[in-house]
């Protein structure tokens, strides 16, 4: 029991290195750019006095090592600094704007992995058919086409083609919801507002179909190819021969040990699809993490930057212990 709770707390302190490492990098690089962030944050007019003063505010005029010191402590009590530009805490810009990446992530990631894992079933049981023809087809088109592209498609064929689904923002005008949880579906349906809730959803559609449409393609051709060197194993063909039903040879056996590879490429895409939000918002209108960086970025918002990399960079750790964890459900093996 105490071995189970150690494991996932090793795969977790094994990261911390990784995320000091990350940090060192964006803080350096980000002091280190020609750019002036105080030049646009002082008025045309302010002298050099203005200058020194708002600089030694702000603790750029220390060495960097002992500016990247105090932000780290900082960090680690829960100070993230406040925006250059707002004056805002940059902790409640983040935490204002998490949920939404968060619920576009998890609906466009289960998206991935159903159509993902359908078509490869599909592929894989009707092999040599049109069927499996016209599988491939769509998956080598889709591989060509980054989740951006496919947003900016969605957006031309249904949303202003048809005029079937919003594509701009969360809710429809004049429609609110309480901010309960920050999670918009879950908070309309707290509020028991059912027209919110599916205003948020036909919202929230176009998005996640523009992020499933471009993680589904990789786990649909790893999965089908692993089930293909699965059944040739010498294990399945004595489960055949000891009368074992073809479906509970898939469900049962198959699936689970062909799974893997698949789970671990999940894995390593971790950075692409949660980068991919960044696009994926800007397009569609949304408040999250990738809007809010793109506004950083724009005006050159140090501390937000610097607080929206590493959130990042935990969001990719996080969904590689969640892969590990994963990996080692399905294989006891990786336990140990």
């Amino acid at each position: 029991m105490l071995a189970g709770v150690q494991r996932p707390l090793l795969r977790i302190a094994a990261r911390i290195p990784m995320l000091l490492a990350m940090s060192i990098v964006v803080f350096v690089t980000l002091r280190v750019l020609p750019a002036d962030p105080l030049g646009m944050l002082l008025p045309p007019n302010a002298t050099p006095a203005d200058v020194a003063a708002v600089s030694a505010a702000l603790g750029l005029d220390r060495p960097l090592y002992v500016q990247y010191g105090v932000w780290l402590q900082d960090v680690l009590r829960g100070d993230w600094g406040r925006s250059i530009q707002s004056g805002i805490p940059v902790r409640d810009l983040v935490l204002h704007a998490l949920p939404t990446t968060l619920q576009l992530v998890f609906a466009g990631l289960t998206g991935g992995i159903v159509l993902g894992v359908a078509l490869a079933l599909v592929a894989f049981r009707r092999r040599g058919t049109f069927m499996e023809r016209l599988i491939d087809g769509y998956n080598s088109l889709s591989l060509a086409v980054p989740e951006f592209l496919w947003g900016i498609l969605l957006i031309l064929v249904i949303g202003i083609g048809t005029g079937w689904l919003p594509f701009l923002g969360t809710l429809d005008p004049g429609m609110s919801v309480p901010r309960l949880t920050g999670f918009l579906l879950l908070d309309a349906l707290l509020a028991g507002d059912l027209p919110a809730f599916a205003s948020a959803a036909r919202h929230l559609a176009l998005p996640a179909l523009a992020m499933t449409l471009g993680i589904a393609p990789p786990i649909m051709r790893v999965l089908r190819a692993s089930l293909h060197e699965v059944y040739a194993e010498d294990y399945i063909g004595a489960a055949r021969l000891r009368g074992v039903p073809e479906r509970q040879l898939l469900w049962r056996w198959a699936l689970r040990n062909a799974a893997l590879p698949t789970v671990s490429l999940i894995g390593l895409q971790a950075g692409v699809i949660v980068g991919g939000t960044l696009l994926i918002e800007t397009i569609f209108g949304l408040p999250g993490i990738g809007a809010l960086m793109v506004g950083a970025i724009t005006n050159l918002d140090l501390p937000v930057i610097q607080a929206l990399a590493i959130t990042y960079a935990i969001a990719v750790q996080v969904m590689s212990v969640v892969t590990d964890l994963v990996l080692a459900w399905l294989n006891p093996r990786l336990r140990a």
